[in-house]
């Protein structure tokens, strides 16, 4: 049974809350994960419906060591599982998900998601790290 144990060997946390729909092409940028403790990260970007006929929507993963991410880099493709590219997602990509997986020696990460051409939508996004093989299991539940 320990095999199909998902429950206790993840960790959510939040990376981006659900805001007002997104109407112009301000850029998402999630809450910055410690990934101390854990062997994996994953980002899910929820994507609500959106009523623009063209928007684009990029994501950039981010990671440093400092845990404001003042040392910020582009992550470089070899640390990441899945693309950039995509996890991306465009205005006709209404109630989807999209993941991305960093495999990375940086402790700290983020996403940013920034639209283009969004000027006539209205979109509701937001985003969940999942941090996953804890050093130490079972995962607290609830998450702190």
């Amino acid at each position: 049974m320990a095999s199909k144990d998902l429950h206790n060997n993840i960790y959510p946390k939040r990376g981006l809350s659900p805001v007002a729909a997104g109407t112009d092409n301000t850029a998402y940028v999630s809450q910055i994960v410690d990934t101390a403790g854990f062997e994996a990260v994953e980002w899910l970007t929820l994507i609500g419906a959106n009523t623009d006929a063209d928007a684009t929507f990029t994501t950039l993963v981010e990671d440093g060591d400092a845990s404001n991410l003042s040392d910020a880099a582009a992550v470089d493709d070899k640390f990441l599982l899945g693309t950039e590219a995509l996890a991306g997602f465009a205005f006709d990509d209404d109630n989807e998900i999209r993941k991305i997986g960093y495999v990375g020696p940086k402790r700290y990460v983020r996403v940013t998601i920034t639209p283009a051409n969004n000027a006539a939508g209205n979109i509701f996004i937001a985003g969940v790290w999942v941090l996953g093989h804890p050093r130490s299991a079972p995962t607290a539940n609830p998450p702190a």
